[in-house]
């Protein structure tokens, strides 16, 4: 084999396995990320706020999203920067507080923390435990794909809506884009509060 073919294997050997071990540390990294933020939520729930999962972080928990028949178990962050959006799902600030009346906005990434929004169907239900320990379940009653250049996210001044946001499609290898996949839930129980001695 010529030398220049010798060359050009192992230069695409090695661009594909530092491809491939970038691609996995970033689903590590959102992994290792959710199970510090779960004993900084530990902490919230018992009444600190605030709580930065580590030193250096610029953001807290602020809510638990659950989908328990998917397995699903979020600690999602304040605010939803790129940085933030890292390692876990972020409450957009600006939009309304989580469990209250308006329309709260939650991002994740589409291939990790929010990839699971794909299987899901009008009917569907979340739950969101909010820093005061209350629950809150929601029914998902919308869901469509929009251009986020020319389109606006859902309002309420009556109700209290839950918006998942996230990149789409799903499967693109490209990042970014200006397609969202946006689901929308209705609160529909009376909220919770934990009883005494529950784990939660």
């Amino acid at each position: 084999m010529p030398r220049i073919k010798i060359i050009s294997v192992i230069t695409l050997l090695a661009i594909a396995s530092w491809q491939f071990g970038e691609g996995a540390y970033i689903h590590l990294k959102a992994q290792l990320a959710q199970y510090l933020l779960q004993q900084s939520w530990q902490l919230t729930l018992h009444g600190q706020r605030q709580v930065k999962p580590w030193p250096w972080a610029d953001t807290w928990p602020v809510a638990r999203l659950q989908m328990p028949e998917r397995d699903i178990d979020l600690i999602v962050l304040a605010g939803d920067t790129g940085r933030t959006l890292a390692f876990g799902p972020g409450h957009r600030f600006g939009t309304a507080d989580i469990g209250a009346l308006g329309s709260a906005m939650i991002s994740a990434h589409r291939d990790t923390h929010f990839a699971f929004l794909r299987h899901i169907g009008k009917g569907d239900t979340l739950t969101v435990q909010t820093d005061d320990g209350q629950t809150h379940d929601y029914r998902i009653i919308h869901i469509e794909i929009i251009d986020s250049r020319n389109a606006r996210l859902p309002s309420a001044d009556d109700r209290s809506l839950l918006t998942l946001v996230t990149c789409y499609p799903f499967d693109t290898i490209v990042p970014g884009g200006p397609l969202r996949f946006v689901i929308v839930a209705d609160k529909t129980e009376v909220t919770r509060s934990p009883k005494v001695g529950e784990i939660i």
